[in-house]
């Protein structure tokens, strides 16, 4: 099969022919139609994180091509599906718990050389992580469930009541994908601090009730003028140091900060301002089988439409360059990869 390989940082991913994927008997083989790149693809192979040979990926839809002989029956070749990139110990706390993406030893898609991605024309899955797709859903949006699934756990976390004044700070994949999902929730006023005017405008195509630009305008004050109040949820959405200590700083009093933006530096704040307003911080990491079955609903009713957070489609041979270009602080939200295009 094609696909798009890592070898080492600063070089551009490889379009290769390598061997395709082979099921355990617990896994499925999936073609994929569509996959994502997300933001962790470009850290993993910045950071030194992804092994020499790795396939990125671990957004994608497409249909069950090959069924492992320990898969029960109700899992057929040509059923259109998603699945939770995760190869999680299946016996620890997180994991009895449904909480896979908590496993101290999962594994996720697409960061290492025993479970390789969906920058591919074939990934493994395992069948215990599969989620149908109705007809009604298109690849493309299957293939945004999983970053969607992350801006709805974090919602569901933030324990957000209807009428309620939000803050997004960051109008990204995440971001953009939790104005989404609070608009659904019922928040009465969502406010969303965003640097590119794209993302603004996206934001607001979304269900965003204003928008601000962080680098001109003061961010208490705009949101104020709004929505009469302080925020009583910040959801913080980017993962770059100094915005933890924002979201505590702009927050209302017992406001809920959640964090689903990755950081991967270290950040202070003055506990002492969270304090004073009795402020909740609530980290948000990942999501469940539940967060990505009531994405797809959403979808497949009509309430979640993810069109506008969709800005481009490459393929293999544009991908390469694509990627690269990610690096830069770009207004694009979410672009996917056509590996028959």
């Amino acid at each position: 099969m094609r696909a798009a390989v890592f070898h080492e940082t600063g070089r551009p991913l490889s379009i290769e022919n390598v061997p395709d994927p082979r099921p355990a008997p617990d896994q499925v083989i999936i073609e994929v139609a569509r996959s994502g790149i997300c933001g962790s693809d470009l850290h993993v192979t910045e950071y030194g994180a992804a092994p020499d040979g790795t396939i990125l990926g671990h957004e994608f839809a497409g249909t069950i091509a090959e069924v492992g002989a320990a898969v029960r029956s109700d899992w057929k070749v040509g059923e259109r599906v998603t699945a939770l990139p995760i190869t999680s110990c299946q016996q620890c706390e997180a994991c009895t718990g449904g909480l896979p993406g908590l496993c101290p030893q999962n594994i996720f898609t697409g960061t290492t050389l025993l479970v390789q991605g969906a920058y591919a024309q074939y990934v493994a899955s395992r069948a215990g992580m599969l989620q149908r797709l109705p007809a009604g859903v298109p690849f493309a949006q299957g293939a945004m469930v999983e970053p969607l699934a992350v801006s709805h756990h974090a919602v569901e976390m933030a324990a957000l009541r209807p009428g309620a004044s939000v803050l997004v700070i960051g109008a990204g994949p995440i971001g953009a994908g939790v104005v989404l999902f609070a608009r659904l929730a019922g928040a009465r006023h969502i406010v969303v601090s965003e640097r590119f005017a794209a993302r603004r405008e996206r934001a607001l195509a979304l269900g965003a009730t204003a928008v601000i630009d962080p680098s001109a305008e003061d961010v208490a004050g705009r949101f104020a003028a709004h929505a009469g109040c302080r925020p009583q949820v910040v959801f913080e959405c980017v993962g770059n140091p100094g915005l933890l200590r924002h979201a505590v700083e702009v927050a209302g009093i017992r406001a809920r900060i959640v964090v689903a933006g990755v950081c991967l530096l270290d950040d202070t704040f003055n506990p002492l301002t969270g304090l004073l307003k009795e402020v909740t911080i609530q980290f948000s990491q990942c999501y469940t089988e539940h967060n990505f079955a009531a994405v797809i609903d959403a979808m497949a009713c009509g309430e979640a439409k993810p069109e506008p957070m969709h800005t481009g489609t490459v393929g293999f041979a544009e991908l390469p360059a694509v990627f690269e270009s990610l690096r830069a602080a770009s207004p694009h939200c979410k672009v996917l990869i056509d590996p028959d295009r």
